[in-house]
């Protein structure tokens, strides 16, 4: 990159202003409330479900995404409020109970510890991590339901409903699995399929079995309430041209198609003893059907956190809220049509999500994750590799899945350690802190800028200008880049300055040695300061190695003096090791579980339009042929469809991904090469095996 004057020169003009002028990081009374004529953020996570343990992939969709940008926010003194927990009501808690052998409360505080167990380890800075077994969300949920059927947004209705005979009882969605009606996958759930996504009634299901005794259930009928997402569809519609601008690719997609598709009446209560009670009468013993109830948990867990909890929800002209909301993109309807939709229907002003923040999958060496085969890492097993927590999040952050499915590797998570984190930042750092304890008498000097030095600042501006703008957008795997490059700028300029040969020379020389040295410790406080939200435990041990306190590290607009003359550092140590292959070779093999690699299986379509193909699902090659087909048909045709109304490169990006990847396993089926299925040049992405990498998660 080739500087103009005016870029170095505004840069120096920045750093040259008054140290009174640095800005300072902005004290947060607690609880924290929004706050007049300030930017009051407010940040939730999918909420995890408690009938498993978070594995990697589970940690970067939702919480350690939220997490980041939650402490991003704080260093740049927005009012910033981060809220999640555990989802806990449903059918999945009643079936992991009578696995276990518990009772739905005693599974629900089970898994809420290990959730919280595991998200402490993992350095989440909720500011509060709640259930949706409470008081509050019965409270909330039954008030915001009153208010839809006292507005004329319910309908009552018999719906077939799957009977157990065996069992003598109707079987809820997660108690039925058979084979989905539209992809053909034969264990699709009966809420929604894992193979192609799509959301589905149990009744619909082909050949539907009793998930507790495998008998074939009958269909009987059942009065339910049901919410009318017709008559809000024109509203959500407008609503959400107006606000997806700040959503991420996948979620303006998804949401589009499905409005595109037409929104029906859905279904909000269910048989079951295990949720929310319906409080209206003819509707004893009936509870909410979860995905109703469970986005309503952010609003509830906010009532835990604080009596004044409606200033988020509800808030004032002058106090107004930004809600971020990050999830994987199996949730996006969840939030962008159905959350939304509810609380149209049930009036008031509340808050609605401006910035909908979800990724693609993250796959685990070229597999899936599974607890019940052993692959993979979770949560629980995260501490007991001997490898720090700030070592996975900068890794699950380096690879975050942003516009297309991401894979876990243990060579490359090591590959990043020793050459990113040991090799560059750990490097830079060390050096420079050293140098100014054998050059310095560890004293930070008064500091001179030269050509040399207002360059280095050029350059560094130019990064932070991007690292904030990529934050500000919520694309938090760019901001790891540019701390990067800020560290590359750093060693580059460390090379051509060799402080340790001007040192030895004659007072001019010493002067700019020392005037360098002390422009990088202070490189270091920016590093530090931008490094924060990703690695806060490593930056803790940089603070004490500078002798100053984490909250001089803010996120400011521009780079100025973190350190005055005469500041004294403490001692410089290493802040990394290195991963050894051997130990790569015993994690690989410790949680390789039953793995089977999903490289050569087709892959499955990341669009919730397209089907899904799978070897176990369309039994013979003449089937798969014709099936991946239809699929490459549908798929080009939505390519081709969003092409012509204009979309962004970013939007395109992954259909074509996807379109390429189905074309290549139809070429393999067909015995052609390759290379030869299309005329387009495959990008990087494209050529990688992309398994479904789905999230055994739940239905915001």
């Amino acid at each position: 990159i080739t500087l103009s004057e005016e870029q170095i020169a505004n840069a120096v003009s920045n750093w040259n202003k008054t140290w009174e002028s640095r800005q300072k990081l902005k004290k947060t009374s607690k609880p924290v409330i929004p706050v007049p004529n300030e930017r009051n953020i407010l940040i939730t996570s999918a909420l995890p479900y408690v009938n498993n343990v978070p594995h990697l992939g589970n940690i970067i969709g939702c919480v350690l995404s939220a997490d980041v940008f939650a402490r991003y926010c704080r260093f740049r003194s927005y009012n910033t409020l981060f809220i999640s927990g555990t989802d806990e009501y449903g059918t999945a808690t009643e079936t992991k109970a009578l696995e276990e052998g518990l009772t739905p409360q005693q599974i629900c505080d089970k898994y809420f510890a290990l959730h919280s167990e595991v998200y402490n380890w993992f350095n989440i800075s909720f500011d509060h991590f709640g259930r949706t077994t409470s008081d509050e969300q019965i409270k909330v949920v039954q008030e915001i339901f009153l208010n839809c059927h006292k507005n004329g947004y319910t309908s009552t209705s018999a719906m077939d409903q799957l009977l157990c005979e065996n069992c003598n009882r109707f079987l809820a969605d997660r108690f039925v699995e058979g084979t989905c009606p539209g992809c053909k996958y034969e264990d699709a759930r009966g809420d929604q399929c894992e193979g192609c996504g799509h959301l589905i009634n149990a009744v619909d299901l082909i050949n539907p079995r009793c998930k507790l005794c495998q008998s074939s259930p009958v269909v009987k009928q059942s009065l339910q309430l049901f919410l009318e997402l017709p008559k809000v569809q024109e509203r959500l519609k407008k609503w959400v041209e107006k606000t997806c601008d700040g959503w991420s690719t996948i979620s303006r997609v998804i949401t589009k198609a499905w409005l595109k598709e037409g929104l029906k009446p859905r279904c909000i209560t269910r048989d079951l003893k295990w949720g929310v009670p319906v409080p209206l009468e003819g509707f004893e013993g009936k509870v909410f059907y979860v995905w109703f109830d469970a986005p309503i948990g952010y609003m509830s867990m906010t009532k835990s956190y604080s009596e004044e909890w409606l200033r988020w929800w509800k808030p004032s002209s002058n106090a107004k809220v930004t809600l971020y909301q990050f999830m994987a993109k199996d949730n996006v309807p969840f939030h962008s049509i159905m959350f939304p939709a509810t609380l149209f229907a049930a009036g008031g002003d509340y808050t609605l999500l401006n910035h909908l923040m979800a990724t693609e999958y993250l796959n685990y060496e070229n597999g899936k994750f599974s607890k019940s085969r052993g692959v993979g890492v979770f949560g629980n097993d995260a501490k007991d590799t001997g490898i720090p927590s700030d070592i996975f999040r900068f890794y699950l952050l380096y690879i975050r899945p942003e516009s297309q499915d991401t894979n876990f590797s243990w060579a490359d998570l090591a590959m990043k350690n020793n050459t990113e984190l040991l090799n560059n930042l750990g490097n830079f750092i060390l050096r420079s802190l050293s140098f100014a304890e054998k050059f310095l008498n560890s004293e930070v000097p008064p500091i001179v800028l030269e050509n040399e030095e207002k360059k280095l600042l050029g350059y560094i501006s130019l990064e932070l200008k991007g690292y904030i703008s990529s934050l500000e957008k919520g694309h938090l795997r760019d901001g790891i880049k540019y701390i990067l490059n800020i560290s590359r700028h750093g060693n580059h300029y460390m090379q051509s300055l060799k402080a340790w040969v001007l040192i030895k020379g004659d007072e001019k020389d010493k002067k700019r040695a020392a005037s360098g040295i002390g422009l990088l410790c202070n490189v270091v406080c920016l590093i530090s300061s931008l490094l924060q939200p990703y690695m806060p435990t490593v930056v803790d041990t940089i603070a004490k190695q500078i002798n100053v306190s984490v909250d001089s590290f803010t996120i400011s607009e521009h780079f100025q003096p973190y350190l005055k003359p005469g500041h004294k550092i403490g001692k410089p140590l290493p802040l990394f090791t290195k991963i050894e292959q051997r130990t790569v070779d015993e994690l690989k093999a410790k949680y390789a579980g039953k793995q089977k690699s999903l490289s050569p299986d087709p892959v499955t379509v990341n669009n919730t339009n397209s089907k899904p193909v799978s070897n176990s699902s369309i039994g013979d090659a003449a089937v798969a042929i014709t099936t991946l087909e239809e699929a490459v048909t549908k798929q080009g045709e939505l390519v081709r469809s969003m092409k012509a109304a204009g979309k962004s490169k970013d939007e395109l990006k992954p259909m074509i991904a996807t379109l390429l990847d189905l074309k290549k396993q139809l070429s393999v089926l067909k015995g052609e090469e390759v290379n030869s299925v299309s005329n387009e040049k495959p990008s990087k992405s494209s050529t990688k095996s992309q398994g479904s990498g789905k999230k055994k998660k739940e239905k915001k």
